[in-house]
């Protein structure tokens, strides 16, 4: 909701004040659909060209992301504290029996309680796999810190392609505006013999491009771009909290205590209270028993 009103706020500002100022849509509205067509697919064929299919489809539907914000709600993180905490519980009272949730998770009854954690192939990876990595009895517990910690990098290098791959369009589109200016300008030249009143509207049309690049590119591109980093970092603590209680674990700190490192490492704004996590804690220790 908050994306479609800036965007509102964009067209009403730039063009109603164009418009206030004395300027006629006319020349705009007659330019627009030929310079897009240039500067748009010129925009879109330099995406296709400089990325993968993979990373096309990775950056369209993070598209979406400027609309829907952060994946991960202050709940969530609640809930994921309490699928933390029962499985680092079980992992201390029985290291055998972690073992059919951690290789299934699908199918594992814990798991099975938190149904929008299991769905994210991210998370599920982090902790299955560090849980795994932390039975293997290694000498060092930060060798396994070290690995989660390189698996996290490499998730968050992934997960900001698609900011990059906007923001490099973003970067394209004065320069692919001042191309369709100039091709503009090239038709113009080839009607020289024209009244003034024609030659002007003509250069007025070659300048719609100019006009167009650098609007789309700081007006739209370069913001969602900048809203898709946002949120990915947004989403990244929910991650970072999975690092956090599972460090702790790795250093051996009692579960209640592992379980307030994450939290309090949570930001504030999408941190469970105290109280609430309690609660929530107090309700899954009642279903155990």
């Amino acid at each position: 909701m908050v994306g479609i009103i800036g965007i509102v706020i964009i067209f009403a500002m730039v063009f109603g004040g164009y418009v206030a100022a004395g300027g006629k849509m006319g020349i705009i509205l007659k330019s627009a659909p030929f310079e897009m067509i240039i500067i748009g697919g010129a925009a879109v064929g330099a995406f296709v060209l400089a990325n993968d299919v993979a990373a096309i489809k990775h950056t369209l539907k993070d598209v979406g992301k400027v609309f829907k914000g952060a994946k991960w709600k202050p709940s969530d993180y609640r809930d994921l504290l309490c699928l933390l905490f029962e499985l680092i519980r079980l992992a201390r009272q029985n290291p055998v029996a972690i073992e059919e949730h951690i290789e299934d998770p699908e199918n594992s009854s814990i798991f099975g309680k938190y149904p929008k954690i299991l769905h994210d192939h991210e998370a599920i990876e982090i902790i299955c796999d560090t849980l795994r990595s932390a039975s293997m009895n290694y000498d060092d517990p930060n060798q396994v810190e070290e690995v989660l910690d390189k698996q996290l990098e490499a998730n968050y290098h992934h997960a900001m392609h698609s900011s990059h791959a906007m923001q490099s369009v973003a970067d394209a589109m004065p320069a692919l505006g001042i191309v369709a200016a100039v091709l503009g300008v090239i038709k113009t030249m080839a009607s020289i013999d024209q009244p003034p009143e024609i030659l002007g509207k003509m250069i007025g049309g070659a300048l719609v491009g100019t006009f167009l690049g650098v609007f789309m590119a700081y007006g739209f591109i370069a913001p969602f771009a900048e809203r898709m980093k946002a949120v990915i970092d947004e989403d990244s603590h929910f991650y970072k909290l999975i690092r956090e209680v599972l460090v702790a674990n790795l250093h051996n700190h009692a579960t209640n205590i592992c379980i307030e490192v994450g939290r309090q490492n949570t930001p504030h704004h999408i941190r469970p209270s105290f109280a609430d996590l309690e609660e929530a804690l107090k309700s899954v220790k009642t279903e155990a028993a």
